[in-house]
């Protein structure tokens, strides 16, 4: 009697079993294998840079003449230049979100033309067309040099503007029109209604913007090392210290300073939830259909597409020009020449990296967002915070850990190390438009799979990837630009073996074979205009039969 009893009692399970089915059924294994791989990447990393600064290395930073100027220098260029990249970003953003002009479309392609290509080709392209020799210097007789500060801050606004451009378009695109409809009723006047509703909504967002443009420009070495000619910077400095003199000690005293304007953006940005009205509206704001806004609207989108496309065109001659500004003629040497010292090789190189980039950072950024989205516990809040903290590293910063770690490593010369670099680097973005792509997802989806007996695995092949699909198609594009385009993570690590394309750009320069340096910037903008087209029409092709099921 006694055992029938027995048997008709639940047997409770041991402790440590329940506890191993609780840590699996919310991914927390999982949670720590990812965060202990940024932690191993990103923080480690940053402690042994902090920990090679030594007292010696300090007091000759303190004691060279040039620090104090270098530092006041990239400020003044950094505060100039976000000022600048701002106003061209805001008024651009304002003339295709809330006018009427026409070729929208086109307009949106020429205008982020110079994020697909490098920093330093900016550089390279302002020589080409106001250098000594450059074309429009020559065309019309100028005197004036590019070199110095407002060479520095032109080239450092054409990199810069796409950025703020997308970034302020977003927030444009699902502002309310509301209470832009009742002032209108009310009578109140446009510039009223700009101080008192556009203001204050932008007021938050456009804070996030100054800190991630100021953080771009000031840790930017490509363009200074073009055209800043004796106006001397602080990434500059620490490439030359790096670079030229293999001083690890300054170069991550510099290093340190570089890392306090990006640790400052990412603290306030990551506190900064509240950035707007950001919700879904259902209508839009009306065009303002004024003659005059639309006139005005025109000319500034066409005197920025000219001053974007006009590089691109002075890469185009010189590249195929014979000897600039000797003999002009037509020739297709300088890819030959370009050829002979390998660039196709490096080529291959930056393109490898960059696909095996993409499909490792899409896999690990899909995987994490939803270990973080859709398995929430204590430990999710974790992996989150680590999974963006690389974006408060400077690629430049980044690059100088990763020698002072891996300096003595089987991986260091190879590929892997600029893919492992790339990786981290480019990780923050990619992940958190897929964490903000899955929490739109309905959260009870998983209950309801679970009920009905399917596993996480099957809903994930099924659903969620279907669903986020267009985000994997922009994450993977976002991956392989942006390699193929860096120079400030990978320039520390490059070898002769294993160097990217775009590292070529200043050894050519410095060699004074500009036209080379030309083609290998017309390399790198095809390159990435193929991959951004070939995204393009995956996401229509994909959203085309998703809308015929």
């Amino acid at each position: 009697m006694e055992s029938s009893v027995k048997k008709l009692i639940p047997k409770r399970s041991k402790p440590y079993i329940s506890y191993l089915k609780h840590i699996t059924d919310s991914g927390d294994i999982a949670k720590l294998i990812i965060g202990f791989i940024f932690v191993v990447l990103v923080i480690i990393p940053l402690a042994r840079m902090l920990m090679h600064i030594d007292a010696s290395s300090f007091n000759r930073v303190l004691k060279n003449v040039m620090f104090p100027t270098a530092v006041l220098n990239s400020v003044k260029v950094s505060v100039i230049a976000t000022a600048i990249t701002l106003l061209i970003a805001y008024l651009l953003a304002f003339c295709i979100e809330r006018t009427g002009i026409r070729f929208k479309g086109i307009l949106n392609i020429i205008l982020i033309l110079p994020m697909l290509i490098p920093s330093i080709s900016h550089g390279m392209g302002l020589i080409i067309l106001l250098g000594n020799n450059g074309v429009i210097t020559r065309f019309l007789g100028l005197r004036t040099s590019i070199y110095g500060l407002h060479g520095i801050v032109f080239g450092s606004v054409m990199y810069a503007f796409p950025v703020a451009f997308l970034m302020i378009s977003d927030v444009l695109r699902y502002e309310d029109c509301t209470p832009y409809e009742a002032a209108k009723v009310l009578g109140i006047s446009g510039w009223r209604q700009f101080q008192s509703i556009t203001l204050p909504y932008l007021r938050k967002p456009m804070i996030s913007v100054i800190f991630a443009i100021f953080t771009m420009i000031i840790t930017d070495y490509g363009v200074p090392l073009m055209v800043g000619g004796s106006y001397i910077t602080i990434p500059v400095i620490m490439y030359q210290e790096v670079i030229g003199q293999l001083e690890f000690g300054k170069g991550c005293i510099y290093g340190v300073i570089l890392l306090i304007p990006a640790v400052v953006a990412f603290i306030f940005d990551f506190l900064n939830k509240d950035k707007g009205n950001m919700s879904y509206v259902s209508h839009k704001l009306e065009y303002n259909k004024k003659k005059l806004v639309n006139f005005l609207s025109y000319s500034i989108c066409a005197l920025v597409s000219l001053c974007t496309i006009l590089p691109i065109i002075a890469f185009v001659i010189l590249g195929f020009t014979k000897n600039y500004p000797g003999d002009l003629s037509f020739t297709f040497s300088n890819i030959i020449k370009s050829l002979d010292m390998e660039a196709d090789q490096y080529l291959l190189n930056s393109i490898t990296i960059a696909l095996l980039v993409s499909l490792i950072g899409v896999s690990l950024s899909f995987f994490t967002a939803y270990l973080t989205a859709r398995m929430k516990s204590k430990m999710s809040k974790f992996l989150h915070l680590i999974a963006i903290t690389s974006a408060a590293v400077p690629g430049i910063v980044l690059g100088l850990s990763y020698v002072i770690v891996f300096n003595q490593s089987f991986i260091y010369g190879t590929i892997a190390i600029l893919v492992m670099v790339n990786l981290i680097h480019f990780f923050a973005s990619p992940y958190l438009m897929m964490y903000n792509s899955l929490n739109k997802i309905n959260e009870n989806l998983e209950s309801v799979g679970q009920m009905l007996g399917i596993s996480r695995l099957r809903m994930i092949k099924d659903i969620f990837i279907p669903q986020s699909m267009t985000t994997i198609f922009e994450m993977s594009s976002y991956f392989f630009v942006n390699c193929m385009m860096t120079i400030s993570a990978v320039s520390f690590l490059a070898t002769m073996s294993n160097k990217p394309v775009a590292l070529m750009i200043n050894q050519f320069e410095a060699q004074m074979q500009l036209e080379c340096a030309a083609i290998v910037s017309l390399a790198i903008l095809t390159v990435n205009l193929l991959i951004k087209a070939l995204v393009y029409f995956a996401k229509k092709a994909f959203l085309y039969n998703r809308s015929n099921i």
